[in-house]
């Protein structure tokens, strides 16, 4: 299920997605001893997570990773840990504690199965997804040879190798994202408001149709035009 918050302008959205993601993380931290928070990479989230790192949260409570990253060094500008360390962990948001995906020291498998064991990565509590135009969202790729263990796996996380797209990637899976409490997703533009409202229309092989039309799973959609 999914309800769509229209925005005219990018700031707008940007505050609006803020304020919800710290509310729904303050409600967490009101029930329980710590909040995790899981974020996407990209150009799109940018300035949300820069108005995010500002927001008056108990930071030192709350724990911060990523939907998913490429299998990349830190360092590297693909890095969705790059970005989330130039980013989110800055003003307020620095005592946060943040627990990457990626350790180049271990095989791309070794490290799925060390995530999937480690009590640094619970399920997160409150996530903000991207989506791509073919509806991919996560790294949940329709065109990887890992797309019916991505989709049908009980575990958090996968392993996948995009067809199209650059670089092997470490992603929750959609049963991950369908246990999350509070699903966020961020986009902009027609072409993805016409992408998402087609896949919430019938179900569709891409990630977002298999989770809008997940009957438990509700998606927040924080959207502008431009």
């Amino acid at each position: 299920m999914i309800e769509v918050h229209a925005f005219e302008t990018p700031r707008a959205q940007t505050e609006a997605l803020a304020q919800a993601v710290g509310e729904a993380l303050a409600a967490t931290l009101a029930q329980r001893a710590r909040a995790t928070l899981a974020v996407s990479g990209g150009t799109s989230p940018r300035p949300f997570l820069q108005t995010l790192s500002g927001a008056a949260l108990d930071w030192p409570r709350i724990d911060v990773t990523l939907v998913d990253d490429r299998w990349v060094s830190d360092t590297d500008d693909a890095s969705n840990a790059k970005l989330v360390r130039e980013t989110l962990l800055r003003n307020a948001a620095a005592h946060a504690r943040f627990a990457p995906l990626v350790d180049m020291r271990e095989s791309l498998d070794a490290q799925i199965a060390a995530l999937n064991q480690s009590p640094a990565h619970p399920l997160p509590d409150v996530a903000v997804l991207g989506m791509g135009e073919d509806g991919h969202t996560a790294s949940i790729f329709a065109d990887a040879p890992e797309w019916d263990h991505a989709i049908a796996t009980t575990e958090r996380f996968v392993g996948v190798h995009p067809g199209a797209a650059p670089h092997a990637r470490v992603s929750l899976s959609l049963g991950a994202l369908k246990r999350i409490e509070r699903l966020f997703l961020l986009i902009a533009g027609s072409r993805k408001r016409e992408v998402l409202e087609a896949a919430a229309a019938a179900p569709q092989k891409n990630a977002i149709s298999q989770l809008a039309n997940d009957k438990g799973t509700k998606l927040d959609v924080y959207w502008c035009a431009n």
